[in-house]
């Protein structure tokens, strides 16, 4: 039998991936779908940050080519994942636990995997032009969990400020 366990630095990464995403879930947990796909920011040209709905989409979407980006660097050839919009706040806990099973059976997988890279020709290069090793883009990956959870945090604010007053959205 295979050990599939986890150890070391890539274990902390992924211990702490999983920590953000739970909070994550934790704040989007009590809303409802109304909340979910109402338009918050109309005046951004950026199409991922209208509403938690198109905010939790980019989420699921990212983090999947994030590991995907790994994959990739290893010889695997696959393409990214396209966006799937959700319409329920469940189906997006699902999708973002989905999206973090998918990096952590790779990570089992490929326990072995050297994370760190000083050689600039053997980073990953991703489509906005940076370039990573894997332990850091699996740091950008917990990261842009982290920021987009305040930015559905403040969503939730802005949406409370303008519910009907003693009533709050989650």
């Amino acid at each position: 039998m295979t050990n599939t366990e986890l150890i070391g630095s890539t274990k902390a990464l992924l211990d702490e991936y999983k920590k953000a995403i739970d909070e994550l879930i934790f704040i989007i947990k009590p809303l409802d779908d109304h909340v979910l796909s109402t338009i918050v920011d109309s005046e951004t040209k950026d199409t991922d940050c209208k509403s938690i709905q198109t905010i939790l989409t980019h989420v699921v979407c990212s983090g999947y080519n994030y590991t995907i980006y790994i994959e990739n660097s290893t010889g695997v050839n696959k393409p990214r994942v396209e966006r799937v919009i959700c319409n329920s706040v469940d189906q997006y806990i699902d999708q973002i636990n989905l999206m973090f099973g998918y990096c952590e059976d790779f990570f089992r997988q490929k326990r072995n995997l050297p994370i760190q890279q000083t050689d600039n020709s053997k980073k990953v290069i991703v489509n906005w032009g940076q370039q990573y090793d894997i332990e850091q883009l699996l740091e950008h990956a917990i990261v842009h969990i982290l920021r987009h959870r305040r930015q559905v945090e403040n969503f939730i604010k802005i949406q409370n400020e303008q519910a009907t007053p003693g009533k709050s959205v989650s």
